[in-house]
């Protein structure tokens, strides 16, 4: 059995290199108010004289449905009813669209995915019929494969065994996206059951499509747990079954991930997030004057190695070209890059130069800190170093900086304060001093951003805190 702990440190490293994809089940709709397959049916199943609790077959029950009544407008018609109304946040499809994922892949018909896609300002490319798997939406960040249709399209939509027996027929090419998928990326299931008969067709296109071909996939399921009234014969046996399953689905190369409750998926969820965004670090910091044991030299020879040394180690540096250290920072980080990353600039390091020219103060404030707010969401650690400015002829330390620092903390991320270049970097550290329990992974090296003045002495120091996190 595959531990959480695992799934977080496996995923979240296909996520950060790009080969991670999504595969969504209606269970993943459920928070936003949609229903299940079972309750979708249940009105159906009731007008042909079924009872939806004693069906375990629901692609026969909406097939009898279809077969009864001679065509499948009712069931187009449920399906427009049903999924046109969700309205509840949905705090799993808010992190697994913000996280930097490329590709995902439903079964679900609402727009739940696409939506939260757009709303975290992503541009998404939707596929829904085989037409449009030969265009390319330019500039897109991320590609949504419907495989099984879409609530503005019931008549197309997957639903009786008709529709999944001639699948193939009629979606050719989605079978080879989804077999090119398989083969290239780690997919983390989220939404299906172990009754879900989505999930047992795909697994059935896994293993067509795949053979022995196969990477790891994950899954999440809910632990059988003993229900009221139930006998402990038939709670065995339902836990021997769902054993049975999990090994079954090694077949597939899918590994269970098994939880007591609904919600611990979206705690798991947020631990991969924070993982992914450990590998990015915002560096912040301005100078406008030095201090001694600090110089101009000095401070830059420091920046310019410490960027150099966190793109060695594979992190992605974001900064906003602070005054007087953003410029090492960045020709540090392009001097390994260019060295020893094929020139892949946007994987290691991300610019984003504060705006210039606004006149109005409170304008200014407001989109500064609106800036802020976003660049400090896709980092997960945040270093801070030196912070002071001129102002009125008085050199002050950098409210900006401090802002920075507030939102860092308020986001939860790691954060880095070197306190031994002065101004707000120790200004930060003495405020985390009197909450130091909650800055656990600083315990230890206290007195040494207190103390350490040596640029190279310095680096080390950073990147041992760095590493020591990152996991």
């Amino acid at each position: 059995m595959v531990s959480v702990n695992e799934l977080i440190r496996n995923y979240s490293k296909a996520v950060r290199e790009g080969y991670a994809a999504v595969f969504a089940g209606a269970g993943l709709s459920r928070a936003s108010g949609f229903v299940d397959w079972k309750t979708l049916l249940k009105p159906l199943a009731r007008d042909i004289g079924l009872n939806i609790e004693k069906e375990d077959d629901l692609l026969a029950v909406a097939q009898y449905h279809r077969n009864e009544r001679g065509t499948r407008a009712s069931i187009n018609q449920a399906i427009i009813e049903t999924f046109n109304n969700g309205t509840e946040d949905n705090e799993n499809i808010n992190i697994l669209t913000r996280l930097p994922i490329n590709t995902y892949w439903t079964t679900n018909y609402d727009q739940l995915l696409e939506d939260g896609l757009r709303g975290n300002n992503r541009k998404v490319e939707v596929k829904i019929d085989k037409d449009q798997l030969a265009i390319t939406l330019p500039n897109r960040d991320a590609v949504l494969y419907k495989m099984h249709g879409d609530v503005e399209r019931p008549a197309d939509a997957v639903l009786t065994k008709d529709d999944y027996e001639r699948y193939d027929m009629k979606r050719p090419l989605f079978r080879t996206a989804l077999q090119g998928d398989l083969i290239s990326k780690t997919f983390l299931f989220v939404g299906f059951s172990f009754e879900d008969p989505n999930l047992d067709y795909i697994l059935s296109r896994i293993h067509t499509l795949l053979d022995e071909n196969k990477r790891d996939h994950y899954c999440f399921f809910k632990r059988v747990q003993k229900e009221q009234g139930e006998s402990e014969e038939d709670f065995v046996y339902r836990k021997v079954k769902q054993d049975l399953r999990e090994k079954d689905l090694k077949r597939y190369g899918i590994q269970a991930i098994f939880i007591n409750e609904y919600e611990e998926i979206t705690d798991i969820l947020r631990e991969i997030e924070i993982s992914v965004y450990k590998n990015n670090i915002f560096i912040s910091g301005s100078v406008e004057q030095f201090d001694s044991p600090w110089d101009n030299v000095k401070s830059g020879n420091f920046a310019f190695q410490l960027a150099k040394e966190l793109v060695k180690r594979n992190y992605k540096i974001t900064t906003g070209f602070g005054l007087g250290i953003g410029s090492s920072i960045i020709n540090g980080a392009l001097n390994e890059i260019y060295t020893t990353k094929y020139k892949h600039i946007d994987e290691y390091l991300c610019l984003r130069p504060f705006p210039q020219g606004i006149i109005n103060p409170d304008e200014r404030k407001t989109l500064f800190t609106k800036y802020r707010q976003e660049m400090l969401t896709q980092v997960g650690i945040a270093i801070f170093m030196f912070g002071n400015k001129e102002k009125d002829g008085m050199i002050i330390n950098a409210d900006g900086c401090w802002e920075e620092y507030e939102i860092a903390k308020s986001l939860g991320k790691i954060i880095i304060p070197l306190s031994c270049t002065g101004y707000v970097a120790k200004e930060i550290l003495e405020d985390i001093k009197k909450n130091i329990n909650d800055f656990s992974y600083l315990k230890d090296y206290i007195l040494d951003l207190e103390s350490t003045v040596n640029p190279k002495d310095l680096v080390n120091l950073t990147v041992k805190i760095v590493d020591s996190v990152r996991y």
